[in-house]
């Protein structure tokens, strides 16, 4: 236990309160996918939910058109205010692509959408519907720093599970890669890496904020997500306006290194997200160099590592870290064209034209299963809709 303040206000959680914040003022965004249809987690966290009771829930959900029906009416069982916004529709996607909004499909891009329907409320909060450890707090946590003044709050927690240390694309790819930025600038570290530096865990999923904030925020479609949070977070609130809050126990599913799914290929969006990010804030960076400074960077921290998991008594196999550290040390290269979806507060749609749209759809499938508006693009797994958040590592 400890309380050292970063360069960001840190709250870190000493007891077991749950400190009051204005859940009644704000919207929680939940995305989910059909495989949380009727899930232990799902089911914990929405029945938490309704223990909070904030405004309104909003789960943007990827699903096929034959499960997205009866997700909608599993949800509809639970005591909220909940809108199912189905991100996999025609009607929805006719609207995007006529907009100019088309484009590779990920979590990112179903929050964004969300994130437009949870303007009418003054705050926003983001998690993910996967964690086992599932709080009332949570909630009231991550709103807390909102009703004090600040306009934007980041979860953080310990990845330590089944006598092992997790949380890997963040603490062999992300934490390094950052450091291994900032070294390379002549003088002063540059504003935002410190800015990035300050988050205990980046790729945390749990975050909230004021809806004049969100309306502001550029969104990444896939994997970049979360760190592309932050780095519109670093120009609109920067260090003055942003905290993180301890959110204790969080246990999410885990991903392995290789394949369509895993870590290596989130490090590929994770690392541009980043390098997007600092390039936004002014940084020049030397890619030639930055393989090798950031496999430097990784080196010396995978022996903190072993030493921290020695010191308590946890397993730890340095090897396969470092064949990690060198799998993700291929991903780094120079940002490829920015797709980012725009901020709301400049979008070429209106939120209530994705909620009518995405309404629509869903009544097609309700009244058996007809979508109409043109077909929908295949599978959730075919259009690659599977990918986890970062932190499920």
């Amino acid at each position: 236990m400890e309380y050292v303040q970063e360069r960001v206000t840190t709250l870190h959680a000493l007891t077991d309160d749950r400190p009051d914040a204005p859940t009644d003022r704000a919207a929680v965004v939940v995305p989910m996918t059909e495989r949380e249809y009727g899930t232990l987690a799902a089911e914990r966290v929405l029945s938490t939910l309704e223990t909070v009771d904030p405004a309104r829930v909003i789960v943007p959900l990827r699903a096929s058109a034959d499960r997205a029906g009866p997700f909608a009416d599993w949800l509809d069982g639970f005591d909220l205010d909940v809108e199912t916004l189905w991100c996999d529709g025609p009607r929805l996607a006719s609207l995007l692509e006529a907009r100019g909004l088309d484009g590779e499909r990920g979590k990112g891009r179903d929050v964004w959408l969300a994130l437009g329907r949870a303007l009418d409320e003054e705050f926003v909060v983001v998690h993910d519907a996967d964690t086992k450890t599932y709080s009332p707090a949570f909630v009231n946590r991550l709103l807390f720093p909102l009703g004090r003044g600040y306009s934007f709050s980041k979860g953080y927690y310990a990845r330590v599970e089944d006598g092992s240390l997790y949380g890997r694309l963040f603490r062999l790819f992300f934490r390094p890669l950052v450091r291994a930025l900032g070294d390379a600038a002549p003088g002063r570290e540059p504003d935002v890496l410190a800015y990035l530096s300050a988050f205990r865990y980046a790729l945390a999923g749990e975050f909230a904020a004021t809806s004049d904030l969100v309306s502001r925020l550029r969104v990444q479609r896939g994997w970049g997500l979360e760190v592309g949070t932050l780095g519109e977070a670093f120009g609109h609130a920067g260090f003055a306006d942003s905290a993180q809050v301890d959110l204790g126990r969080y246990e999410h599913d885990h991903r392995s290194v290789e394949g369509p799914t895993g870590l290596a290929d989130m490090s590929r969006a994770v690392g541009e997200a980043t390098l997007r990010a600092v390039e936004d804030a002014g940084v020049e960076v030397d890619y030639d160099g930055l393989p090798g400074r950031y496999r430097e960077a990784a080196e010396t921290l995978v022996d903190g590592y072993a030493a921290d998991a020695a010191f308590n008594g946890l397993s730890y196999d340095a090897g396969d870290e470092r064949s990690q550290v060198a799998t993700y040390a291929e991903s780094l290269a120079r940002p490829g064209p920015d797709t980012r979806l725009p901020a709301w507060g400049n979008a070429p749609v209106e939120p209530e034209e994705v909620r009518e749209a995405a309404r629509d759809d869903l009544a097609g499938v309700r009244d058996g299963g007809a979508v109409g508006g043109g077909a929908v693009g295949g599978s959730v797994a075919e259009e690659g809709q599977t990918e986890p958040a970062p932190g499920e590592d």
